[in-house]
């Protein structure tokens, strides 16, 4: 069995700011679980009027439960519109209901989700969202169906979607149920699908929106938007600095992530030999990936030219497999080594994913791994001797150790939480009063000074001895012991020097999500589309549940 990647290569943000959406994002597990399960979809209510204000319910059955998304459209004044967390007031807004709301349950819901953070719910909603139009693409498509015409694809091209949503929250956010309610259930015991499934449906939703809008202006002119369009059409997303903090404060959740896709690659690379149809399923989907990559469109220079380079990767990868011979033993490690010398990270890690389309059959059970269901994981073991702590610090903050933590380039930055926008931010601790707001988001530093002082303790000294004399140190020796379990659990990289750019952070997150087409609007933040290409819930079926992630050729 070929070994999994070393966290020292996988675990910088150079590496995980270049993944890529795979089998185990998890989009596409609730795609395959419907499909598989034959989950039933219906428009349970419509009650939207003219000038599109109402509320509608979607209806997902599965083979248990049956889930809800609730929508309100709202007629929103061009000047309210804003994807800041602080906003009042959106174009929609919606919660995912646990069973089918009754009238009283539309009429409490009607009071609370509209005014998201002012208002309350209860463990009933398993999250809660908001999202705006992308004005001038909704209004072309609007114009464009009530005078009886498809929107022009060029226009769609360049956006991507209709609405975008600025948060999607679960979790116990705003009085939902807490992740602990639905954990055991089969269909949300992966990572964030009550999440993903709340996109997918609002993802319907904004389709019967923007034709229920056509309608009402163009009365019996207007038709409904070409199925193929449909399709294209994604749900957009702004996502920035608050994010960022997840996949640090989550170390446990965040290895499981990575240690999942680590071992989907290394079971492929120890297949011994390719059969011809997972060759054909490979190259397939190669050029269905490069359609993708093509269609990708960013105006951020670090993007710019880490596409470019995957355009270039990609013209090097085709040549390469006309020589490759698919019958020699372990030929995927080798085509996977071989890349590590002859692409860039961006391509390496977007072969990788490519690499575990054909094996499902290895690949998919991988998905059960990747919740954090270890309740003990943050329990301190204060019997454990202080020298096994400073072994541990060694093998995941190793790196750390040989920073010159007094340059003040490596602590330039400080995390903190903006009082007035409500939203974590990065500033210049040498140039703004922020030090003593800061989050404690720099594992690193914490750890080599965690390290500094332990070494002045007896070698038999015990970890409580330690932490009785330093309790700052409490949340370091934390982390230090999930390494035992969980060897991807740190970022091999400073998240607080003055070059560190958040958007790796935020990048590697979200291809575990399944998005594509990433477009950093700056270091800190970045626009997404979430669905675009997969089938709607009324068209969902064994035929295409999977591979809609890359776009068919447009013949």
């Amino acid at each position: 069995m070929i070994a999994r990647r070393s966290p020292d290569v996988v675990m910088t943000l150079a590496r995980l700011g270049s993944l890529h959406q795979s089998r185990l994002s998890f989009m596409r597990q609730l795609t395959r679980r419907m499909a598989r399960e034959a989950w039933t979809f219906r428009t349970h209510t419509f009650d939207i009027d003219d000038q599109g204000v109402g509320h509608a319910v979607y209806t997902a059955q599965g083979p248990e439960r049956v889930y809800s998304l609730v929508a309100f459209a709202h007629d929103l004044p061009p000047e309210m519109r804003s994807d800041r967390v602080i906003a009042t007031a959106w174009d929609a807004t919606f919660t995912l209901f646990d069973g089918v709301p009754s009238a009283e349950d539309i009429d409490r819901l009607s009071q609370n989700i509209p005014v998201q953070e002012a208002g309350r719910v209860s463990e009933r909603e398993l999250t809660v969202s908001r999202a705006n139009r992308s004005v001038r693409l909704w209004e072309h498509f609007v114009d464009a169906l009530a005078a009886g015409q498809q929107p022009d694809p060029d226009q769609l091209e360049a956006v991507g979607y209709l609405m975008r949503t600025t948060a999607v929250y679960g979790s116990g956010k705003l009085g939902a149920a807490d992740r602990e309610v639905i954990e055991n259930r089969p269909e949300m015991q992966a990572p964030f699908q009550a999440e993903m499934l709340t996109v997918y449906l609002i993802r319907w939703f904004v389709r019967d929106l923007v034709e229920h809008m056509a309608r009402a202006k163009g009365g019996a002119n207007a038709v409904r938007l070409d199925p193929g369009m449909a399709r294209r059409l994604g749900i957009g997303n702004s996502t920035g600095l608050g994010m960022a903090p997840f996949i640090v404060n989550h170390p446990v959740l965040f290895n499981n992530w990575i240690m999942a896709r680590e071992e989907a690659i290394a079971r492929v690379r120890s297949i011994d030999q390719a059969a011809e149809d997972d060759v054909t399923c490979f190259t397939d989907l190669l050029g269905r990936a490069e359609i993708s990559v093509a269609a990708w469109r960013t105006e951020h220079p670090v993007q710019i030219a880490k596409l470019n380079d995957l355009k270039a990767d990609i013209g090097i990868l085709k040549s390469h497999l006309m020589s490759v011979n698919w019958n020699a033993h372990l030929p995927w490690d080798d085509l996977l080594n071989w890349s590590e010398g002859h692409l860039s990270s961006e391509g390496q890690e977007w072969l990788a994913s490519l690499v575990l389309e054909p094996y499902g059959d290895i690949v998919d059970g991988l998905c059960s791994c990747m919740a954090d269901s270890y309740s003990q994981a943050n329990i301190i073991n204060g019997a454990m001797p202080l020298k096994d702590v400073r072994e541990l610090i060694e093998q995941s903050f190793g790196w750390a150790l040989a920073v010159d933590w007094a340059d003040p380039a490596q602590t330039a930055l400080a995390w903190y939480v903006s009082e007035e926008k409500l939203e974590p931010r990065l500033g210049n601790r040498f140039e703004e009063p922020i030090a003593s707001y800061e989050q404690p988001l720099a594992p690193a530093r914490d750890a080599a000074e965690a390290y500094r002082k332990a070494g002045k303790f007896p070698g038999d000294a015990t970890t409580a001895a330690f932490l009785e004399k330093h309790p700052e140190c409490r949340h370091t020796v934390r982390r230090a012991q999930m390494a035992r379990f969980a060897p991807y659990a740190e970022i091999r990289s400073n998240t607080i020097a003055s070059d560190v750019l958040p958007i790796d952070m935020l990048r590697a997150k979200l291809s575990f999500f399944g998005v594509t087409h990433f477009d950093p609007r700056s270091d800190r933040w970045v626009r997404v589309c979430m669905y675009a290409g997969a089938p709607y819930p009324l068209d969902l079926s064994s035929h295409n549940f999977d591979h809609w992630i890359y776009p068919e050729a447009i013949q």
